[in-house]
């Protein structure tokens, strides 16, 4: 199994959930974060002063899915969050040792099944 991570702009919010439903993914978390990359941050201007914001609002996914089903997953979030505009983002995908579903018991590839 896979933790797939991607951290994208929050524009981009509702065309990644849509395509990812498209695919068949039926579960994922989300999240409002903030954070920066190469870009360090942006120059914004408020009530005529300029000033850098260093943390930029950001849109966490999270998605648990069997290893078969990984390169799609991101495939799909790249394609959707892609604006080629610096600060797009960036997927993470990393090895899931174990899942439970609680309600059930069920373990690992069906605990993160639909």
């Amino acid at each position: 199994m896979k933790m797939i991570v991607a951290v994208v702009k929050p524009s981009v919010t509702e065309a990644v959930m849509d395509a990812l439903a498209g695919i068949g993914v039926s579960g994922l978390t989300v999240s409002e974060v903030r954070g920066h990359g190469r870009q360090k941050g942006q120059t914004e201007i408020y009530r005529g002063a300029e000033y850098n914001v260093t943390l930029v609002p950001k849109i966490r996914f999270e998605i648990a899915v069997d290893d078969g089903m990984a390169t799609q997953v991101v495939d799909t979030i790249t394609k959707a969050a892609k604006t080629g505009k610096i600060g797009d983002g960036k997927i993470f995908v990393m090895d899931l040792l174990s899942a439970t579903r609680i309600r059930t018991g069920e373990t690992d590839s069906e605990a993160v099944a639909g």
